[in-house]
């Protein structure tokens, strides 16, 4: 948003398929975006190149022609280094940069000190391929950077992808077809709930609450008075109930007991509040520290309504199966709150709710049930009903107005800054985190069955570290950083460098990788560091309570 007023993927998936040059940047999408990634193999089928720039030698990296095996946490020194060289070898789109961008001057100062040899020595990528990347990037006729959580869960996150924003302006790979910038969204609707407003700052559409003209069509629409004041990020809520600030949450659909980093310190926050209400189709563990729990909240195939994918694709999702007993919709229930709270709302069907948003927000407009329904899913922004689809975004940039422009490095360049939670003596180990292919999320829904492709909850060590430690696959092992520990068996993966660790994100029951995590947040979208915990691994003849249980759940069987 900030470099280009729309918190949106520059190109649709088709575009992938015609692209000359994928880098998938802190991004395994082979494994974790595989719908994104059939559309990447057609281009890969077409002869195009990919750079996979990952800390792991991850599935993607297979697939590619040079993988940067970056340090966690150096991301915005390499693509500074990357930017210099592209400056330095000529390479630049200058007519782009002229008359489609504004702050290339600093942008080119902000670059200055990193050359290839020190940019090499920061981030552990050999200044060949440093250099490689650059000129072919440069040089694509069609190029893509897609990246996902590897890049934005650090402290300094939004630095991180304003970083990859410049190397995409100062190239001209932007607004035009098969080039763009693809932040991959790591679940169904992530998308869709920032554009409905589930972001502080805005109103839905990304409209800023800060704008009068933005505020007044939504009290017209909606009969109140709002203020221009903006409300607070998770991390921001976390600090308001340790402050004593936040005394009541209502939580709809979200696990923050375990999905949250220092998820032990979140749980002690739940527990001091004065009220809690959950609304989930299951008892997570979040439910379980709440004074009121609605359990009538319908999934998402006894529904109807919208979702939107990482392209800004809105499709119609349709009720294959009506809820079961007494099971609501979520916009019933919300209406129910509201009716005994004192607010009279007439009862809306979920193609009413869109109606709503379509009157107010410019990107939807056009959208209506009927079109959705014909052309089986739009991308915004959609303003007329008449007018064509929009596949790729930004292909007016070229603007004598400033405002209208991609800008280079807004407001102060990105900064490169290493980890928070330091590496030493007691804990000289760094821990990243990710998806595993057959999971989903916190496993609350997909945690109830059991596949041979399943690796289940482990710590992922590399063959030197298994060997320091001297440990085989599937012992088990403690895990400790400054805020907790955990058992855990272990996995060899020869894609880790030695001193570098993985846990998925997706078992919490069994190892809850984020009781080690660290509350370390970008200061601006508020996302905490989930890539980059210092730890030690310890071996250890203690088996955990959930695997006692397994076990004798399976003798018991038996």
């Amino acid at each position: 948003m900030t470099v280009f007023g729309a918190g949106g993927g520059t190109s649709s998936y088709r575009e992938a398929e015609d692209a000359d040059l994928l880098v998938f940047w802190g991004s395994n999408a082979r494994e974790a975006h595989p719908i994104f990634f059939h559309h990447a193999l057609k281009a890969i089928h077409k002869g195009a190149k990919v750079y996979s720039v990952d800390p792991r030698r991850a599935k993607t990296a297979e697939w590619a022609d040079a993988w940067l095996g970056l340090d966690v946490g150096t991301d915005v020194a390499l693509a500074y280094g990357i930017g210099r060289e592209i400056i330095h070898a000529g390479l630049t789109n200058e007519a782009f940069i002229e008359n489609a961008t504004t702050g290339f001057k600093d942008y080119v100062a902000a670059c200055e000190p990193w050359t290839l040899e020190a940019t090499s020595r920061e981030t552990g990528v050999p200044a060949e391929l440093i250099r490689q990347l650059a000129h072919d990037y440069a040089k694509a006729e069609r190029a893509q950077i897609c990246w996902t959580l590897g890049i934005t869960e650090h402290h300094n996150g939004t630095d991180n992808v304003r970083s990859l924003c410049n190397l995409a302006l100062l190239t001209g790979h932007v607004g035009r077809w098969g080039s763009g910038l693809v932040p991959l969204r790591g679940q169904n609707n992530v998308q869709g709930g920032g554009d409905m407003g589930a972001i502080p700052k805005n109103l839905p559409g990304f409209q800023d609450v800060g704008n009068a003209e933005h505020r007044a069509k939504f009290e017209r629409l909606w009969n109140v008075t709002m203020p221009p004041k903006y409300g607070m990020t998770l991390s921001e809520m976390m600090h308001a109930m340790d402050e004593g600030h936040l005394t009541n949450l209502y939580i709809v659909g979200e696990n923050p007991v375990q999905s949250d980093a220092d998820s032990n310190a979140v749980g002690k926050r739940l527990e001091n509040l004065d009220h809690v209400v959950v609304q989930d189709i299951f008892l997570t563990k979040t439910a379980t520290y709440a004074h009121v729990v609605l359990p009538s909240a319908a999934a998402w195939c006894e529904s109807e309504g919208t979702f939107t994918n990482s392209e800004r694709r809105v499709q119609r999702v349709r009720k294959a199966l009506e809820p079961p007993g007494n099971a609501k919709d979520d916009i019933e229930i919300i209406r129910l709150v509201a009716e005994r709270m004192g607010y009279h709302w007439p009862i809306q069907t979920a193609e009413q709710v869109w109606d709503d948003l379509r009157a107010v927000s410019p990107n939807h407009h056009g959208m209506s049930y009927r079109m959705l329904e014909e052309r089986g899913g739009l991308q915004w922004p959609f303003p007329d009903e008449n007018g064509p689809e929009t596949s790729f975004l930004h292909a007016r940039l070229w603007d004598k107005d400033p405002e209208k422009r991609g800008r280079l490095a807004p407001f102060g360049t990105p900064k490169h800054s290493l980890p928070v939670d330091k590496l030493d003596e007691e804990f000289p180990l760094r821990l990243t985190t990710g998806r595993r292919l057959t999971d989903y999320n916190t496993g609350v829904q997909s945690g109830g069955f059991n596949s041979p492709i399943r690796f289940g909850a482990c710590i992922d060590l590399s063959p030197e570290d298994m060997a320091r430690l001297d440990v085989s696959e599937g012992e088990w092992v403690r895990v400790s950083s400054r805020r907790g520990s955990v058992l855990a068996p272990v996995r060899k993966e020869p894609g880790l460098r030695p001193g570098l660790l993985f846990m998925a994100c997706n078992f919490p029951d069994e190892v809850d990788v984020n009781a080690l995590t660290i509350e370390a947040n970008d200061p601006i979208a508020g996302t905490a560091e989930f890539k980059a915990t210092a730890v030690r691994v310890e071996k250890t003849n203690e088996v955990p309570t959930w695997e006692r249980n397994a076990f004798a759940k399976l003798e018991a069987a038996e």
